[in-house]
């Protein structure tokens, strides 16, 4: 085992859990133990939220102004560890090293949002009648439970701690069981950038924590990213005790191709889009509308799918049980008629052969009714669907539940305006494969794919992560009133 096993942090220090049970930590990259996490008690839970409830009197006084300045430092120190950062994310999640780099620039540009807080949020003040004024100021929550999934580590923990801090809620991190290392480097950069004892707080564990999390009185907000299946189920249980509650599910985004398509761009950004992170995100390409003639462009993105090697330029897929997984999609959408065009089944890395690896699969004539068109596969796999015109396509991506992106690639104007305003999603691309918003834009689906009011990251984040108050002042008596005064 490389690293010792797994404690919670809380208030400033590593502390063992009540629990005896521990579960492995694996890296995809070769099957090796890394190191073990516990499955944490209720109690663990109590103790965490006590901490957070006693920082959040502190730090919630403080002024946004100078709460900031701690992610300035951590900024600086993100930026410093970025290699150790960027490998601790490849050892644990299997990512290639520059995708893991990537991941850690973002939570970098997440960090950096967080620093501008105070220019967004100074509320607003107005003379509203003869010596009366009515001004907004952004209060914090309160104590905020963040849930986080493996498939990114480093950043999606980022789109949560430096606002929801920066606002001056104090928060619970409970990390992926599988990928719990990053999240552990994480705490120990912001203590030394400054952040107060109890002020973020991790408590490992499973399903258990994450159910005592939805049901603790003492936690405020909720937010959780994750497959829709337990999206669904984590917001219906939190909000049942009356939280506030906003969750991130999966994912069945559809790039619709049209004829005029660039050939070489759009095949480049289709292999990119379906490969990228082993297709373990949620703004992955996963199924393809092949709309008219575009054969050329599905040979070229054959040609860009068998560029990405598995162990060299892909990295490898979480478990054994989602790599057995992938591969049965595959083969029953074989069985079911399809065509694979690029076969990634079976595929073993030369000394790497207790990795989990799927090699880039490209599945043609997929019908809308056949499970890999349907189900989110998060593999390195995209299906490819025909239809003979835009409304065509537009009826089967509208038809997905789920509503994450959508992406159309076209050099005409008008027909990336048509789909733009009809595709059924909440981040549409115009000849990008993978729409995510740059801060402050924010990121947040639609449909099946979120659960909530409201967007973690960027300016819509505010709304989520804080509460308004509203205050009406009149001093002066007037001798002429109206109804406002």
């Amino acid at each position: 085992m490389k690293y010792p096993d797994i404690k919670n942090y809380v208030g400033g220090k590593y502390i063992p859990s009540k629990s005896t049970k521990f579960l492995d930590v694996i890296s995809p990259l070769d099957g090796s133990l890394l190191s073990r996490v516990p499955v944490s008690t209720k109690e663990d839970l109590n103790d965490a939220v006590a901490v957070a409830k006693k920082a959040f009197t502190t730090w919630s006084k403080v002024p946004i102004k100078e709460r900031v300045q701690v992610f300035f430092r951590y900024k600086t120190l993100l930026e410093k560890h970025i290699l150790e950062l960027s490998q601790l994310v490849q050892e644990e999640n299997g990512k290639t090293l520059d995708e893991a780099r990537a991941e850690v620039e973002k939570s970098i540009e997440l960090t950096e949002f967080a620093c501008s807080l105070p220019q967004l949020v100074g509320g607003e003040i107005l003379e509203v009648s003869k010596g009366v004024e009515c001004r907004t100021d952004f209060y914090p929550v309160g104590v905020v439970a963040c849930i986080v999934p493996f498939n990114f580590p480093s950043m999606v923990p980022n789109w949560t701690i430096p606002n929801a801090i920066a606002l001056g809620n104090t928060m619970i991190l409970k990390p992926s069981e599988v990928v719990p290392l990053s999240c552990m480097r994480i705490v120990e950069l912001l203590k030394e950038a400054g952040l107060p004892d109890g002020v973020l707080n991790i408590v490992n564990g499973d399903r258990e924590i994450v159910e005592a999390i939805c049901d603790h009185p003492g936690i405020d907000a909720v937010s959780f990213v994750g497959s829709t299946k337990v999206a669904k189920l984590v917001y219906a249980r939190a909000s049942a005790s009356f939280k506030r509650v906003l969750t991130l599910g999966g994912a069945k985004n559809h790039l619709l191709v049209l004829p005029d398509a660039h050939v070489s761009m759009t095949a480049s950004n289709v292999a990119a889009s379906m490969s990228g992170c082993a297709g373990q995100r949620c703004m992955a390409a996963s199924a393809m509308v092949a709309v008219g003639a575009v054969d050329p462009i599905i040979a070229q993105i054959c040609v860009e799918a068998r560029k990405v090697i598995p162990g060299v330029n892909l990295g490898a897929v979480i478990s054994a049980a989602a790599k057995a997984r992938i591969e049965r999609y595959i083969t029953e959408a074989e069985q079911q008629g399809a065509k694979i065009l690029v076969d990634g089944r079976n595929t073993v890395v030369k000394g790497k052969e207790n990795g989990f690896y799927v090699g880039p699969t490209v599945i043609d004539y997929v019908t809308p009714d056949m499970s890999v068109a349907r189900e989110e596969i998060f593999g390195p796999v995209i299906s490819i669907i025909r239809a003979k015109d835009v409304d065509e396509a537009l009826a089967i991506e509208n038809a997905n539940p789920y509503g994450n992106a959508a992406a159309v690639f076209t050099q005409s104007g008008g027909a990336a305006r048509y789909v733009i305003e009809r595709a059924s999603a909440g981040m549409i691309g115009v000849n990008i494969g993978v729409p995510v918003p740059r801060e402050p834009f924010s990121f947040g689906g639609w449909n099946d794919s979120k659960f909530g009011v409201g967007d973690l990251t960027g300016k819509s984040s505010i709304g989520f992560w804080t509460k308004l108050k509203k205050t009406t002042t009149k001093w002066n008596a007037e001798s002429k009133t109206n109804w406002m005064s």
